[in-house]
């Protein structure tokens, strides 16, 4: 094995020298320089800096405005949920420890912290996919007379939690654990070890199945069969510019929302998935840290994306930020004139961003 592992860790560096200890009580300034640690403490505070003003704005906005308390609006403010559960779950921790340069917190704290960010990042990732899933329902309509209402949406937001939990909650309970991952700064899974007792091998497959590979089919799917719909409005109206400008619109939307959900999860997936399936190989903390960091990063790609380019919700963010005034009102009417008229064509005011 070409690292060390310990009670509850795994140090990617075979202690032939007697220098590996544990990240629970030692720095871990031998895996990488100090300057890597506050490389990593710069980071973190950058995601919070952004993070936390663009998902908190997105709950206040809607609690200040009626009309963005829709249906289809309670899964953009889940996600936003999801978003602040990292920051404060996950971020904030790593900001502290990486100051130490091991896992400070102790036992108690990675498992804290390794639920929480799990979480969080889960309930992001099941908002997606449930995203995907009502925009398909809505413009697709592959059920006849079927309305989506409030009811639909919160059954939406319930089922995000309960896949969350089913992801989180196991390694509390003794299927698979929480260790120090990549620079023992955060905790994570354990797709490192066998470790005996914990069934380690199982709960990969099972989260590589359930929690990667099925809601990436859904959401290829999903905006697949959109895609196709919104393509076939346009085909039956090709004098129209107006339904021809909407059409590639929403294909842009449609392609960075699918870009950006293998941006955030690919990295993390495959990095995982490689280590468990060459255990006993040598890998350096960085490579184990940086997918992560990848997932990490959704807590503000994910609102820019899904928040802030949906029209409605940046119309109100600009006049809560500009006291009740939208010095762009004239640009953002025109937008949603234009908005309106998409939708009657190809749906696209469904689509979020739109």
């Amino acid at each position: 094995m070409n690292g060390t592992e310990g009670p509850f860790f795994y140090v990617p560096m075979v202690n032939t020298t007697g220098i590996v200890r544990s990240p629970y009580e030692y720095p871990q300034h031998y895996l990488v320089s100090p300057a890597a640690y506050a490389a990593l403490g710069a980071y973190m505070f950058f995601l919070i800096l952004v993070g936390f003003p663009i998902n908190f704005l997105t709950l206040y906005v809607t609690i200040e405005h009626k009309k963005l308390r829709t249906p289809l609006n309670y899964i953009l403010l889940n996600l936003a949920v999801a978003d602040l559960f990292m920051v404060f779950g996950g971020f904030t921790t790593t900001i502290y420890t990486s100051m130490h340069g091991y896992f400070v917190l102790g036992r108690l704290g990675c498992n804290l912290e390794g639920f929480f960010a799990t979480l969080g990042g889960e309930i992001g990732l099941w908002s997606l996919v449930v995203l995907a899933i009502e925009r398909w329902l809505v413009v697709c309509k592959p059920i006849s007379n079927f309305r989506f209402g409030e009811n639909h949406a919160i059954m939406g937001l319930a089922f995000t939690w309960v896949a969350a939990a089913a992801c989180a909650v196991p390694p509390l309970v003794g299927w698979s654990r929480y260790i120090p991952e990549g620079m023992q700064c955060s905790c994570g899974v354990d797709y490192y070890t066998r470790a005996e007792g914990f069934n380690n091998e199982s709960f990969v497959i099972y989260m590589f199945i359930c929690h990667f590979m099925i809601p990436l089919t859904i959401v290829f799917f999903c905006y697949g069969r959109l895609l196709c719909a919104v393509k076939e409005a346009a085909a039956a109206q090709q004098e129209s510019e107006t339904t021809q400008r909407a059409e590639r619109e929403v294909t842009r939307m449609v392609i960075m929302m699918v870009i950006s959900f293998l941006v955030c999860w690919l990295p993390y997936a495959g990095v995982a998935w490689y280590i468990f399936t060459h255990q006993g190989s040598e890998f350096g903390p960085v490579f184990m840290t940086l997918p992560a960091f990848f997932a990490k990063g959704a807590a503000i790609y994910n609102p820019i994306i899904y928040i802030c380019m949906n029209k409605q919700f940046r119309h109100c963010m600009i006049t809560t930020l500009c006291c009740g005034k939208n010095p762009f009102e004239e640009e953002e009417g025109a937008s949603t004139t234009a908005s309106k008229t998409e939708a009657s064509s190809v749906s696209s005011s469904s689509v979020s961003p739109a």
